[in-house]
């Protein structure tokens, strides 16, 4: 009797927290909701594609915003993740045993730094970088038939955010997917090197082939740890409330937004505006957390399917 009372009690626990993020991600919402009711009621949906930020005129939209935070993500993921899978690859299938836990501990490291250090090093070392010696490259050589590689750079940058962001998230995709070639059995390896495939193709067909569903879901986790970034982007993206016409020009993201401005809010329809830029960060996170869900179940049916 005492057995099945503790039985029950533990269930209730266990109800009780997991009931607890449901009501924590409703009470997010609401208080979301109600404290961008004022800009809501006065924009509408008008709000999400207005390209005007003015705080004196008290006219705001955050178009810029959103373009600024999918472009740097998407463009850090675009970076990440050949040089995060390849890392995996490499150590998971290549490198020997003390070369991994070396390799292994530094990746551990780089995901340890606060991301202030990472600004502080994209202003003073990435910046400069990019701008006497990457940018002038792709502006001499792209830029003359691609119009997104054209105009000045000066530093900072959207391509500057996304190259900080890329390498902010490489220790989270890389120890993800390492994790998960380490699971592939051992009999795929085996049955592509029996049926006469080189180590590459082996890793190709039997390994990446195998994982995928796990890579595409350590990428979505990448993307949505670069889209939430705030401090070290705010340092090096430029902060202006635009959309680039080139990448390398300034840009602005929805949380170096709130970052910059929350404290400087001088009416109530200015803060209202920024917690609705907030409530649109948490909305653009969620589709894409659900488009990446549906993403990685569709993948991982096609390697069911397959076996």
């Amino acid at each position: 009797m005492g057995k099945r009372y503790g039985d029950q009690v533990f269930k209730i626990i266990a109800y009780v927290f997991g009931f607890a993020i449901i009501g924590l991600l409703l009470l997010m919402l609401w208080e979301m909701y109600r404290g961008s009711s004022l800009a809501i009621s006065k924009f509408g949906f008008g709000f999400i594609f207005s390209q005007t930020w003015d705080p004196v005129g008290e006219k705001f939209g955050a178009w810029p915003f959103i373009y600024g935070t999918i472009v740097s993500s998407i463009m850090a993921l675009l970076i990440a993740t050949p040089i995060s899978v390849g890392i995996a690859v490499f150590l998971v299938e290549i490198a020997p045993k003390w070369f991994q836990n070396i390799v292994g501990f530094l990746i551990e490291l780089l995901a340890a730094i606060p991301s202030i250090i990472y600004g502080l090093w994209g202003i003073f070392i990435l910046g400069p970088i990019i701008r006497d010696h990457i940018a002038p490259l792709f502006i001499n050589t792209l830029g003359a038939f691609i119009p997104f590689f054209k105009g000045p750079s000066f530093g900072p940058g959207i391509f500057t955010a996304g190259v900080i962001l890329s390498i902010m998230i490489i220790p989270t995709i890389a120890a993800i997917s390492r994790e998960v070639i380490l699971v592939v059995p051992d009999a795929q390896r085996e049955a592509a090197l029996a049926l006469g495939a080189t180590k590459w193709e082996m890793i190709r067909m039997a390994v990446l082939t195998y994982a995928r569903s796990g890579i595409l879901g350590a990428m979505i986790i990448g993307l949505g740890r670069a889209i939430g970034e705030t401090m070290s982007v705010t340092m090096v993206i430029g902060n202006r409330p635009e959309i680039p016409k080139s990448i390398f020009d300034p840009a602005y993201t929805m949380a170096s937004v709130i970052a910059n401005e929350f404290t400087e809010a001088s009416s109530d329809l200015y803060l209202s505006a920024l917690i609705e830029v907030g409530f649109l960060l948490f909305a653009v996170t969620f589709i894409v957390n659900m488009f990446a869900r549906f993403l990685v179940w569709s993948t991982s049916r096609g390697v069911q399917g397959a076996k």
